[in-house]
C-alpha cells in the first residue's frame, strides 16, 4: 500500500499562481509513475502532467503552458507549479501513483480544491 498525501491547494485569483505537493509514504524511486489528475464539477478526471522514475514527463492537452510537474524521487515528492491559472481551473487535483503493466499498482490521494476566482 501507498498513501499519497496532497497539499498545497486553495483560493486564488485569476492569474495568480499556486504550488500543489504530494508526498509519497513508501519510496517511490523504481518503477511507477506519478502524477497529477483534476476532476471539475460535472467533467471527467484528465491528465494534468506525469513524471516516470527515470524523469519522462507527459502532460496533458494544453497544460503545458502554465503547468509543470516535477518529481524528487529521493523526498518521494511530486509537485505541481502552476501559473497563470484560470476560473476554468479550479477543479479537485489528485496525485496518482501507478505502474503500467501492474494494474494492482494503482494509488490515489484524496485529493486537494483549488479554486480561482475571476
Amino acid at each position: 500500500q501507498v498513501q499519497l498525501a496532497e497539499s498545497g491547494g486553495g483560493l486564488v485569483q485569476a492569474g495568480g499562481s499556486l504550488t500543489l505537493s504530494c508526498v509519497a509514504s513508501k519510496n517511490i524511486a523504481s518503477g511507477n509513475v506519478m502524477g497529477w489528475f483534476r476532476q471539475a464539477p460535472g467533467k471527467q478526471r484528465e491528465l494534468v502532467g506525469s513524471v516516470t522514475s527515470g524523469g519522462i514527463i507527459n502532460y496533458g492537452d494544453s497544460m503545458e503552458d502554465r503547468f509543470t510537474v516535477s518529481r524528487d524521487n529521493r523526498k518521494n515528492t511530486l509537485t505541481l507549479q502552476m501559473s497563470s491559472l484560470k476560473p476554468e481551473d479550479t477543479a479537485v487535483y489528485y496525485c496518482r501513483s501507478w505502474r503500467r503493466m501492474t494494474p494492482q499498482y494503482d494509488y490515489w490521494g484524496q485529493g486537494t480544491q483549488v479554486t480561482v476566482s475571476s
